[in-house]
């Protein structure tokens, strides 16, 4: 599939109110082949693991009561807090509204199911939707998954078990180790449900996953999940482009889901304004945009997680890996 066609593609998937967890003003697209619908902004776990945990609970049920069903969240954010907000924000029937994934960094058979459970126990869930391998950004990660005693193995096995619907990986710091991933998935005949990586701006010019990566997934019916689309905020900061441009190039590209992160009200009237105001963009529309962050984007420097180790858990929290 071109760009074009994936334009296309992602026009003809906006959402019609009134089906069963959508709601009016919120857009719907595949999750890859899986056959399941989410919705087209996601909310970001990470983000909720501050201030008072009732304000976590808050920002979440009102994205939900939005039409928001896809979230976010990781084993290790907050040392598993934002899993426990999260899983105490989905009582009371929202368990049921969402479609829920999070991350495990477990590089063993015996640390991956580990986590599986734990994050279970904190989520107050009987299975998770999307469980995805966290932070590929070595290029002995994807080895490590496939390894005898790996992490596929507890996967599978949790799948058997009901742990857990389908499986992903995310990652962000190189497009060579996406590629490699896919890569040696093909070499096991294994298929990803999901991929998850920095879409934004910044990207298009810089080590772009959006290039390299992504067209390989699209080809291969895996869902894409977009991250960092404002990079916290960075990009932004940077003067070249606003909040909502950035959302909406996220949501220009094939994308499932863009998970963006919520740590307050305002940023989820932000994530329902940019949904509300999106229009599928041309080719020359995305060119004029993308131009204005060119000379910000060579550097690197709005893009930290991939040119340092600033935001790679795994490396400075090893023990994490198992």
């Amino acid at each position: 599939m071109n760009r074009r066609q994936a334009l296309g593609v992602m026009a003809a998937m906006g959402a019609a109110a009134g089906a069963k967890g959508e709601a009016v003003g919120m857009i719907y697209r595949p999750l890859g082949k899986t056959g399941e619908k989410v919705s087209a902004i996601g909310l970001g776990g990470a983000h909720i693991g501050g201030g008072e945990p009732e304000m976590a609970t808050r920002i979440v049920r009102t994205a939900v009561d939005r039409g928001i069903t896809f979230m976010d969240n990781c084993w290790d954010y907050s040392n598993g807090e934002c899993e426990r907000r999260m899983g105490v924000a989905l009582r009371d029937g929202y368990r049921q509204k969402v479609f829920l994934m999070t991350k495990f960094d477990g590089r063993t058979k015996q640390s991956a199911a580990q986590q599986i459970d734990e994050s279970l126990g904190r989520l107050q869930t009987g299975h998770i939707d999307l469980l995805q391998y966290h932070e590929n950004i070595r290029m002995d990660d994807p080895d490590k998954f496939f390894a005898a005693n790996g992490p596929l193995e507890a996967l599978l096995e949790a799948k058997k078990a009901g742990k857990i619907r389908y499986i992903g990986f995310t990652g962000h710091k190189d497009p060579a180790v996406h590629l490699k991933m896919l890569e040696l998935a093909a070499q096991h005949k294994f298929h990803f449900d999901s991929c998850q990586m920095p879409l934004n701006v910044m990207d298009y010019h810089f080590r772009s996953f959006a290039h390299q990566v992504v067209p390989k997934l699209v080809e291969q019916g895996t869902a894409v999940l977009a991250m960092k689309s404002l990079a916290a905020g960075a990009i932004v900061r940077s003067g070249t482009v606003t909040a909502i441009e950035c959302l909406h190039y996220a949501l220009n590209l094939p994308t499932s889901v863009v998970i963006t992160g919520m740590d307050s009200l305002e940023r989820v009237d932000q994530a329902m304004e940019a949904v509300r105001t999106f229009q599928p963009m041309s080719e020359s529309q995305v060119a004029a945009l993308v131009a204005k962050t060119r000379d910000a984007a060579m550097s690197g420097s709005f893009e930290l997680f991939k040119t340092s180790d600033r935001f790679d858990g795994t490396a400075h929290n090893p023990q994490w890996m198992g």
